[in-house]
């Protein structure tokens, strides 16, 4: 069944919409789900249309956590009564955020809310005034440290020792998607989105489809080109997704991996290998951090990343921590334990009274 947020949306004229009833739940206010007279009149439905299908699955999910704080947990996105949003509403949602997630998420969260009312106000379901002010929200702040983890180079190791062991195509399929993740930096949805045509074996070059419809330009070289030669011996030079799905038998489809099927297979490397659980963006996050510890210009790194401020690529920048680590032991303390005089039995006599 097709997904209604990539129908296109037909164009009418907006119809009155029912308001939303307000009612009391103790001592809380919670708003009503609504139906929608008609998808192309639902300000979330035509906000998600607009969207990347990998942004959309994103921000669907930010609506929907939403949507339930606004009614009590009784709507998700597509039934929320965005249009009935006052600055009431919003800034009541924008304080829960900013005590539950992270800054970059609160505000990405909110980012898809701004979008959605914009949208009602564009389909004549808010008015101007009520748009200004429920979206008058300041910009969460705040500074988290990088979620994930890098992995480490005998980890690398492992993964590929994994892959090659396992004499079926799949195992060398998986070497050269591993590869790749790392050695371009490949985000998830740009490894599925790739080309028999973006990869030039001659020249090494890769042309990847990045965020935003952007393309970026990255190289194929020394043991990722080998892996993914090998690859391509058993693949062939047809057109279409550079990698594909094989079955149970062995065999091969020709069309485009699932986003799913990327964490499935590092998931099932990881394990083979005794490597702890990693995501691909972990991948993407090592080729970020060894780059700029082997000494790369920041800007180079952030241009091949797909990074449009370097501000972003600093993030995985792991020399100033190394730095802080070799100041913190300037400092020393001068404790010294005569492990002679330290009692072995801490416990407390009947009748004795244990003091602090």
């Amino acid at each position: 069944m097709s997904d209604p947020m990539v129908a296109p949306l037909a164009v009418t004229e907006p119809e009155a919409l029912p308001p939303a009833v307000i009612v009391v739940a103790g001592s809380e206010r919670a708003l009503v789900p609504m139906q929608y007279p008609a998808l192309d009149q639902n300000p979330a439905a035509v906000y998600l249309a607009h969207l990347k299908p990998s942004g959309r699955r994103t921000m669907r999910q930010a609506l929907n956590v939403m949507a339930g704080l606004l009614t009590g947990g009784k709507a998700e996105a597509l039934v929320c009564p965005w249009p009935a949003l006052r600055f009431q509403h919003t800034s009541a949602v924008r304080a829960t955020l900013a005590d539950t997630y992270s800054p970059a998420t609160a505000n990405k969260m909110l980012s898809a809310l701004r979008g959605v009312l914009k949208m009602a106000w564009r389909l004549n379901l808010l008015t101007a005034e009520d748009y200004a002010r429920a979206t008058d929200l300041p910009v969460i702040r705040g500074s988290s440290l990088p979620a994930g983890r890098e992995l480490q180079s005998d980890e690398l190791t492992q993964l590929l020792i994994a892959c090659t062991a396992d004499r079926t195509p799949a195992g060398t399929r998986d070497a050269a998607v591993i590869s790749l993740l790392y050695t371009v930096g490949l985000r998830r949805d740009e490894i599925i989105r790739l080309e028999r045509a973006d990869y030039d074996v001659n020249t090494g070059r890769l042309v990847v489809r990045g965020k935003g419809g952007k393309q970026r330009v990255g190289y194929v070289l020394g043991g990722t080109a080998a892996a993914l030669a090998d690859w391509l011996h058993l693949r062939g030079a047809d057109a279409g997704a550079l990698f594909w799905p094989i079955l149970y038998t062995g065999a091969l489809r020709p069309r485009q991996l699932t986003a799913q099927s990327i964490y499935n297979l590092l998931r099932k490397r990881a394990k083979q290998a005794g490597v702890e659980h990693f995501s691909p963006h972990d991948l993407r996050r090592t080729f970020v951090s060894d780059l700029l510890d082997a000494g790369a210009d920041i800007a180079t790194v952030a241009k091949l990343a797909g990074h449009a401020n370097v501000a972003t690529t600093a993030r995985y920048d792991r020399r100033p921590e190394a730095a802080k680590k070799k100041a913190a032991a300037l400092l020393q303390v001068p404790y010294r334990p005569d492990r002679a005089e330290i009692p072995t039995d801490t416990g407390t006599a009947v009748g004795e009274t244990a003091t602090v």
